[in-house]
């Protein structure tokens, strides 16, 4: 599975085409592409104990599925075709039985995923979709059995399957038009899809609010006229945490700006305001170290395992052009810190380090920005708020300004 791990590229860049002037106006779009209705799951429900369990999803139609297995940790996962989830707010963060709990969501464009997290090693004993019948839905079934993990391992070893599905080759579009040699920066809106990321106490959860946030930062930088942009996803997409490096990467980005929103977790206190980190192996401290652990958990949380693929920069990050990457990242996360305190909330700490992957880039600057808490209530009411994001958005578009304004007029080793 690691192996064919990196075949998924970015999924949703054809989003991208609007950005470069070649959006088709909504109407003649209407005309042009017929509505596509997807599947509706409806309601969800567990039963069963820790010997056995059964997991059922009401659908509106009848589809196909494939599942399987995954180990460290435990997971069964179900491929689907595109599905639209209309379940209850929180459904799956508590399960039963062998599934502790599950998510759901769109993990490319015309693919949907459940993943298990299981409390023990299980066998899939029947995996099947039930015909619509006398009024009621179609139904998705799962039946699980506890075994050992000896059993497990060896059935994830028995079975030969792609376990990814390549895309269609996104990362290739959209290049650079002919002489346009404005700064490229690349807007991260992180999680998605499968992966929620923070929950608030409202239901809302951290990939809507950062894709909310990172559509109105996009508009207000090519606003100024003075920067392309791109966006990893621009809509509830899951997109692999190499996969966003990849783009900034393949696509010479000037800089790269990842947008989160944390929770904390009970025990931890009250914390509120905007925090930006940039890429360090030790981090500044117990909570940066414990945020960037659960961001790195991306590709678990999707059902895909990249612990074991080499890590194509761990090389890199040690050569002095790393070292020069490092060092304009700080520039531009102290710019970033200065112009946001003129117009939001700043943690006590505004300024952090840790070991993020989705920092990685050894060639493009990168900062991951924790625009506030979504565990604080005051926090989530600005971050809900187009107003607040208005103004945020600006501040970052000035800051933006001023990095490149620096190195322009000759900070040292500007590239661009």
């Amino acid at each position: 599975m690691a192996n064919r791990a990196t075949d998924l590229v970015g999924l949703t860049l054809s989003v991208l085409l609007a950005g470069a002037g070649l959006a088709i106006p909504a109407e003649r779009a209407a005309a042009r592409t017929p509505t596509i209705q997807h599947p509706v799951a409806s309601e969800a429900r567990v039963g069963g104990d820790d010997r056995h369990t059964r997991f059922v999803l009401d659908l509106t139609q009848k589809i196909e599925l494939r599942a399987f297995t995954l180990a460290d940790p435990y997971r069964v996962v179900i491929d689907l075709p595109q599905v639209t989830f209309n379940l209850a707010p929180r459904t799956g963060e508590a399960g039963r039985g062998l599934i502790k709990a599950f998510r759901y969501g769109l993990v490319m464009q015309g693919g949907s995923r459940i993943v298990f997290d299981l409390a023990k090693p299980v066998r899939i004993e029947k995996a099947f979709v039930l015909d619509p019948v006398n009024g009621q839905p179609a139904r998705l079934v799962l039946d699980l059995a506890a075994t050992d993990r000896e059993s497990f391992l060896r059935a994830i070893a028995q079975e030969n399957r792609p376990i990814r599905t390549t895309s269609t080759g996104a990362l290739d579009r959209d290049p650079p038009k002919a002489g346009d040699q404005r700064p490229l920066i690349v807007i991260d809106p992180g999680h998605g899809g499968v992966d929620f990321g923070a929950v608030a106490s409202s239901g809302v959860t951290e990939k809507t609010i950062v894709l909310e946030f990172a559509n109105v930062l996009r508009d207000r930088i090519e606003g100024t006229g003075k920067f392309r942009v791109a966006m990893t996803r621009t809509d509830d997409s899951f997109v692999p945490l190499s996969d966003r490096i990849r783009m900034a990467r393949i696509r010479q980005a000037a800089l790269f700006i990842s947008i989160h929103a944390d929770a904390l977790r009970r025990g931890e206190g009250a914390a509120q305001g905007a925090t930006v980190y940039t890429l360090s192996e030790t981090a500044s401290d117990a909570e940066a170290a414990r945020l960037a652990e659960n961001e790195n958990r991306a590709d678990v949380i999707a059902g895909i395992d990249l612990s074991r693929e080499p890590d194509d920069v761990a090389d890199i990050l040690i050569d002095l052009a790393q070292r020069e990457t490092k060092g304009f990242s700080i520039h531009f996360a102290k710019f970033l810190v200065g112009e946001l305190r003129k117009v939001a909330r700043l943690h006590k700490q505004p300024l952090k380090s840790a070991g993020f992957k989705v920092l990685k880039a050894p060639d493009v600057p990168s900062v991951l920005i924790e625009l506030g808490y979504v565990s604080s209530k005051d926090d989530l009411k600005l971050l809900t708020s187009d107003a607040w994001r208005a103004k945020t958005a600006g501040s970052m578009a000035q800051a933006i300004d001023a990095f490149f304004s620096t190195r322009v007029a000759g900070a040292p080793g500007a590239r661009r």
